[in-house]
């Protein structure tokens, strides 16, 4: 088993909750907001969560902020941007930017666990222009070329 990175946090606010693993096998620490009053988000509407942490990532690796299934499939709650990356040389507060995709409103307090953060290795490469790229099967076939149904076409 490979070795495990070290994630540091800090409490930016005293009462900041900790991300923690919510089972023993999870792969996302559970991140709960830190609003200064509850935040209540109409259908379609989009904020800004802050957490009160601040988070030092060992070089080589990332964290990806993820939706929680439970808030996805009952309340229609998701990220903007998700995956969200927290880069290693990033110190500032965590942000986490939730929609509403619901049909209803959804109240967010303090202590709500609303996303999660999964600890990723980070390969970074190695640039080259060029005037051709090798030639494949599928060329520049994109979206959809292989259909939706289980049978290769």
């Amino acid at each position: 088993m490979p070795a495990k990175p070290g994630i540091q946090f800090r409490k930016l606010k005293p009462n900041a909750v900790l991300p923690a693993y919510m089972t023993a096998l999870a792969a996302g620490l559970d991140v709960c907001a830190l609003p200064e009053k509850p935040l209540c988000l109409a259908p379609g509407e989009r904020v800004l969560v802050p957490t009160g942490l601040a988070v030092a990532i060992e070089p080589g690796f990332e964290i990806q902020v993820r939706p929680r299934s439970g808030l996805a499939l009952h309340h229609g709650i998701s990220l903007v941007n998700s995956p969200g990356t927290i880069d290693a040389d990033y110190r500032g507060e965590i942000g986490i930017i939730i929609i509403n995709h619901g049909q209803e409103s959804f109240s967010i307090a303090s202590g709500d666990r609303i996303a999660q953060l999964v600890v990723s290795p980070v390969v970074q490469c190695h640039i080259t222009e060029v005037n051709e790229l090798s030639e494949t099967d599928r060329g520049a076939a994109g979206f959809g070329h292989t259909g939706i149904s289980g049978v290769k076409k």
